[in-house]
């Protein structure tokens, strides 16, 4: 009694530690953790992410668009486009471009390049630290962080260029704000039609923690006589290492310039000779020497520096795109035959960075993990959708196509027990998308597929092989696999050599279907004979399994 009661506890011990009855046999595929995600051939939106949990993983892709034209722009249609744009993804200061080409960047010491964890959009930013005293004048820093100048004279701030509608924004994440930190300096020297020298600047800078602009002599009448003057400030305070939108818009048509700090309305003002709307409208007009200096006098982050030649409309503020990202894995291999997939888990959580602020210099990781019989929905409304598709080959049609039969995507809860789901090959996707505000990214650290190979059907336990007058009988037990369909005897004249011809029935094998036992009759006799028999399954092609032991028969004639 205690022996049965001994071996009861450690079936079940067993079973408890292998999670289901499936255990016996099964077999796990994981994708993503310590294997990577090099099976994740399409990726659309989503990236690895590093520095959130031990191992890489998928996250959506921060990204800042193109602002939307407002109004139709009083200058060529070429100006509409894209002037400058800098999104410091690059790496490293050496490697920081203009992605437009009208613009040469040059980087100095203190920049440096963010990583993708601290940059508000993209894979990377531009980082200042101050490396001068903050009592010295702009005009005579020692040391310029990033310098752009115009390298095509189609550039809005090349030499002696009248243009009309302008837009310039930015991201910034500034680590004190202190009073007279410089963001932005452009400067240039222009000689009037009446023939004076006026001193042109834009200057952006910190004051009691707001940005203050000013705009010196930039815009000018139609006759290239007056020009105007001017500065403003954000009503709104700066919250340091904070990301914050910037953004300055000047319409042409009106002299409408308005400032908006995270897409809010912060300041006004007409560019007119009269000072508000009506009167003449004064544009834009550049000089010689332009020089864009960015960082100067601040420590901090900028990012998604752009200027357009038009009017833009609104900013899409979210870090994140509303439309989320997916990832689908290449057709995965699970071996010979139509295996059962039992079930598929995924591990996974959510990842933010609240009001822009890490923790201890690392991305905040609010919820580490989520697995098993959970959906990876959260309280923010990020999530992720997981689907898988199972096929026989791994030849697919067009992805469009795929709406019907094998091929059509199955959506799944990670851990719930998969019915009747049987293939050689399985392909996954996963869909991700962000909490309702757009700051809060879902991520995939793992997914791990559990499944129940389809081998080929083990080969019968006993074979029996008695010599007869030109000929053999022989017998077997069945296979223990459910799924043999039938038999193949494989016959020779060498041990280990199955490449006979003599039989009546044929050469070697011959399928004995699901008999037990068969007589081959056309054998020599006095010749020895060796036999093997293997099984084999109901696939089209079937899977063949191994050879039984080796068996022999001498074939002899009879005496009567």
């Amino acid at each position: 009694m205690k022996s049965n009661i001994r071996l009861s506890l450690i079936v079940y011990t067993f079973f408890l530690v292998c999670g289901s009855l499936h255990a016996l046999g099964e077999e796990t595929l994981v994708i993503g953790g310590k294997t990577g995600w090099d099976d994740a051939v399409i990726r659309q939106g989503v990236a690895e992410t590093p520095a959130v949990r031990p191992v890489p993983v998928m996250a959506l892709v921060s990204e800042s668009r193109i602002l939307p034209v407002n109004r139709a722009p009083q200058s060529s249609s070429r100006e509409t486009e894209l002037d400058l744009y800098l999104n410091f993804d690059e790496g490293r200061p050496d490697l920081f471009s203009d992605k437009t080409g009208h613009y040469l960047v040059m980087a100095n010491s203190p920049a440096s390049a963010a990583s993708q964890r601290r940059a508000r959009a993209g894979m990377g930013a531009i980082h200042f630290a101050r490396s001068v005293s903050e009592n010295l004048p702009v005009a005579t820093e020692k040391v310029e962080p990033l310098v752009i100048t115009p390298r095509l004279p189609q550039a809005l701030f090349a030499p002696d260029r009248r243009f009309g509608d302008f837009t310039l924004e930015f991201w910034l994440n500034g680590e004190n704000l202190e009073n007279g930190e410089h963001i932005l300096f452009w400067s240039a020297t222009r000689l009037t039609a009446g023939g004076s020298h006026v001193a042109q600047r834009i200057q952006a800078f910190v004051s009691r923690n707001r940005i203050e602009w000013l705009f010196q002599d930039f815009f000018a009448d139609s006759r290239d006589q007056n020009y105007l003057s001017f500065s403003f400030s954000g009503i709104s305070p700066l919250i340091p290492r904070t990301w914050t939108h910037h953004l300055i818009r000047f319409d042409s048509s009106s002299g409408f310039l308005e400032y908006l700090l995270d897409g809010q309305t912060e300041s006004i003002v007409y560019v007119t000779s009269s000072g508000r709307e009506g009167g003449e409208v004064f544009t834009p007009i550049t000089g010689k020497g332009s020089r864009l200096i960015l960082g100067n006098r601040f420590t901090g982050m900028i990012d998604e520096f752009r200027l357009y030649g038009s009017f833009a409309g609104d900013p899409p503020l979210q870090k994140y795109p509303r439309s989320g990202g997916r990832l689908e894995t290449r057709f995965l291999d699970l071996g010979d035959g139509s295996n059962e997939i039992l079930k598929i888990e995924a591990r996974g959580g959510r990842i933010s960075y609240p009001d822009g602020k890490t923790t201890n210099g690392r991305v905040r990781v609010i919820t580490a993990s989520a697995a098993g019989n959970s959906a990876l929905n959260f309280p923010d409304a990020s999530a992720i959708r997981l689907f898988f598709r199972t096929s026989e080959t791994p030849f697919l049609r067009n992805f469009a196509e795929a709406n019907s039969g094998e091929t059509a995507w199955t959506p799944f809860e990670p851990g719930m027990e998969l019915k009747n789901v049987r293939g050689r090959y399985i392909q996954l996707a996963a869909e991700l998308y962000p909490s309702g505000n757009g700051e809060t990214t879902p991520y995939l650290e793992e997914l791990c597929i559990t499944y129940i190979p389809d081998y080929p059907p083990r080969p019968p336990s006993i074979v029996t092989a008695l010599p007869k007058d030109g000929a053999v009988e022989l017998s077997w037990n069945n296979s223990v696999d459910r799924d043999t369909e039938g038999y193949l005897i494989y016959y020779g004249t060498s041990r280990g050599d199955f490449f006979g011809e003599d039989a009546i029935l044929g050469v070697s094998p011959i399928n004995a279907g699901k008999r037990n036992s068969i007589r081959i009759e056309g054998f020599s006799n006095g010749v020895l004979y060796y036999f093997a028999v293997a099984s084999y399954d109901r696939m089209n092609p079937a899977h063949v399994g191994e050879f039984s032991r080796e068996v022999t028969a001498r074939p002899l004639r009879m005496i009567e």
